[in-house]
C-alpha cells in the first residue's frame, strides 16, 4: 500500500507494503504514448468547436459544463476551444490582471460578484472526457464594448487607440488597446505566460482581435509619436487608406505576431499555438492583417527584441483557423479556396495547418446540414487540418445526431497535434473503507487499485464542481499490485486521477507520423 498525505510540499509516491518498504516510484512518462507497432493507422484532424459565455448555457453552471464536454466528446468532438479571456477580464483568477487594473477575476454582469474560475472548471471536465484544451483568449486587444465602462477602460485610457477624430470607439462598436502600445502588449503576452504556467493546457489560441481596431484607428498620441520618431517627425497621413501608413501599421502588427510566438515557443514549445483571423484579404482591407503570410515565417524571421530564451525560437503558428462563416455553401467553397490560394501563394502552403473555422449559429440563419457536412468535405479535399464549428451550442443542441454519425463513419480521430491517448478518461478512485485509515483531522483515505504510469493532478468533487485538491503532482512508475492511498479533505464526494502534461508540453512534441492517416 501507499499513502498520500495532501500537505506534503513535494508529492511523491511512496510504496509501503505490510511487511517493508519499497521505494520510490520512479516518473515514467513516455510509456503513455507508446503506440504498439501491430496498430492500425489511425485518422487524425482537428474536430473543434469554440465554447463561449455568450447566447448560451454551455458552461453557464459546473452541471452544465460536465454535460457539454461529455456530449462533444459523445458526438466525436476531439478539440475544445474555451474563452477565457473577454471585454477587459479573465475567466481566472490572475495576479497579472490584478497587478495592472487591481481587479483579479471577471465579474458576474448581473450580480457584480467574483464568477468561477472557468479555466480550471472547463479545462477539468475537458480533460475528464479525453479532450484536447485550448484556452482562448478570444478578446485580445479588445478593452470593452462602447457602452461599457471597464476596468482597463477607465484605468488606461493612454494605452488605447483612437481614430483622427480622438473617439476610442472603433466603427465596430469596441474600445480597444492599442496595438503598438508596449504595455497593452505585455498585458496580452503575460496573461498567457501566467496560464500556461498555472494550467495543464494544451494550446493557445487569438483571435482576430490581436490586430489595429480598425482600418480608421492609429491616431492616439502614443502611435503618432512613434510615427513621427521613425519618419523624421513627421505626423501620421490623415487618409487612412494612405499605402504607406498601412503598410507601417501593419509591420507593427506583424512585429507583436513574431513576439508572442516566440516568447509562448520558448515557455512551453509543445503547446499549440493557433491563430483565429477573420478571412483574407477581408481582414487587410478592414484591419490590416495579412495573416497568411505569417505561415511562411522561419527562424530567419526571429526578432531579436525579445527575452533572451526566446531569442533561438522560431516564430511559427502551428495552425490557422480563419473564420470562414458562410450562410451558403457557395460562399463557404468560395471563401475556403481563397484562403487555400493565399496560404498558397503568400505563406508556405501550410495546407495541413490550415483548419476550417465553420458557422453553424448566430446572427442570421443556422446552417443546414447539408451546408455544413459539405464544407467539411471540402476542407477536407483541400488538404486542409480539420474544422472548428462556431459554436458548441450548434454542435450539442442542433447538429448532434448528424455530427454523430457523420463521423462514425470514418471513426474516432486524432488531434495532429499530440500523440494517440494524450488525453485520457480520468483514474477514479475509491474511499477507503478500513477504520484504520481514518484521521483525526476528519481527512478520508482514498485508494486506486491500479495506477497506470504518468504524472498526475489530484482532482476532487465537492457535490457542485470538480476542482484541483492541490497544487501537487502525482508520480507514478507502475501501480500494479500496490493500493495508492490518499487523505483528502472530507468535503470531497469523490475523488480522481487526471493525467498532467506540463512537464512534457516544455518540450518539442513529435507525433508517430508512420501511423497516421490522414483525409
Amino acid at each position: 500500500m501507499r499513502f498520500i498525505d495532501q500537505p506534503s510540499p513535494s508529492l511523491r509516491l511512496q510504496a509501503h507494503r505490510r511487511r517493508g518498504f519499497c521505494g520510490l516510484l520512479l516518473i515514467s512518462l513516455a510509456a503513455c504514448s507508446t503506440v504498439a507497432s501491430n496498430l492500425p493507422p489511425r485518422m487524425t484532424e482537428v474536430r473543434g468547436t469554440w465554447v463561449t459565455t455568450t447566447a448560451n448555457h454551455a458552461i453557464a453552471t459546473p452541471a452544465d459544463t460536465a454535460a457539454t464536454m461529455r456530449r462533444l466528446r459523445e458526438i466525436g468532438l476531439n478539440t475544445v476551444y474555451v474563452e477565457v479571456w473577454k471585454n477587459g477580464y479573465t475567466w481566472f483568477p490572475s495576479e497579472v490582471l490584478a497587478r495592472t487594473i487591481g481587479v483579479k477575476l471577471g465579474r458576474d454582469i448581473k450580480t457584480t460578484a467574483p464568477t468561477r474560475d472557468l479555466l480550471q472548471e472547463t479545462l477539468i471536465e475537458a480533460h475528464r472526457n479525453g479532450l484536447i484544451y485550448i484556452a482562448w483568449f478570444e478578446y485580445g486587444f479588445m478593452a470593452a464594448h462602447k457602452d461599457t465602462m471597464t476596468h482597463l477602460r477607465r484605468q488606461k485610457p493612454e494605452w488605447l487607440s483612437r481614430d483622427i477624430n480622438g473617439s476610442e470607439v472603433a466603427p465596430n462598436g469596441f474600445v480597444w488597446l492599442n496595438p503598438l502600445h508596449p504595455e497593452a502588449r505585455k498585458l496580452l503576452l503575460n496573461l498567457v505566460l501566467e496560464a500556461i504556467d498555472k494550467y495543464d493546457l494544451d494550446g493557445v489560441q487569438l483571435d482576430d482581435r490581436i490586430v489595429w481596431p480598425h482600418i480608421t484607428m492609429g491616431y492616439d498620441d502614443y502611435t503618432q509619436k512613434i510615427y513621427a520618431r521613425e519618419h523624421d517627425g513627421r505626423a501620421p497621413p490623415s487618409d487612412y487608406k494612405d499605402a504607406e501608413w498601412m503598410r507601417w501599421r501593419a509591420n507593427k502588427v506583424n512585429e507583436y505576431g513574431k513576439q508572442f510566438v516566440q516568447e509562448v515557443r520558448a515557455k512551453r514549445p509543445g503547446l499549440v499555438i493557433s491563430l483565429s483571423p477573420a478571412v483574407y484579404p477581408w481582414s487587410w482591407e478592414n484591419y490590416l492583417l495579412e495573416w497568411p503570410s505569417w505561415s511562411a515565417w522561419t527562424a530567419q524571421n526571429r526578432l531579436a527584441s525579445v527575452s533572451d530564451k526566446a531569442k533561438a525560437t522560431t516564430p511559427r503558428w502551428d495552425e490557422f483557423v480563419p473564420q470562414v462563416y458562410r450562410f451558403s455553401y457557395p460562399d463557404f467553397e468560395k471563401t475556403w479556396l481563397a484562403q487555400s490560394a493565399a496560404i498558397q501563394t503568400m505563406g508556405a502552403n501550410r495546407q495541413r495547418d490550415l483548419i476550417a473555422g465553420i458557422r453553424l449559429v448566430g446572427d442570421g440563419p443556422d446552417s443546414s446540414w447539408t451546408q455544413l457536412r459539405d464544407s467539411i468535405l471540402l476542407s477536407r479535399r483541400t488538404g486542409g487540418g480539420g474544422h472548428v464549428l462556431w459554436f458548441s451550442r450548434g454542435v450539442t443542441e442542433i447538429f448532434s445526431t448528424e455530427l454523430t454519425d457523420f463521423y462514425a463513419t470514418t471513426g474516432a480521430a486524432d488531434s495532429p497535434y499530440f500523440p494517440h491517448r494524450w488525453r485520457q478518461s480520468a483514474v477514479t478512485l475509491y474511499r477507503a473503507p478500513l477504520a484504520d485509515f481514518s484521521r483525526a483531522d476528519g481527512r478520508n483515505a482514498w485508494f486506486a487499485p491500479d495506477l497506470p504510469r504518468g504524472q498526475y493532478r489530484l482532482i476532487g468533487f465537492d457535490g457542485h464542481a470538480w476542482e484541483y485538491a492541490n497544487d501537487q503532482t502525482v508520480d507514478s512508475n507502475s501501480g500494479v499490485g500496490n493500493r495508492v492511498y490518499f487523505y483528502l479533505p472530507a468535503h470531497y464526494t469523490q475523488v480522481e486521477l487526471l493525467l498532467d502534461r506540463r512537464e512534457e508540453i516544455k518540450m518539442e512534441l513529435k507525433k508517430e507520423r508512420s501511423l497516421i492517416r490522414r483525409y
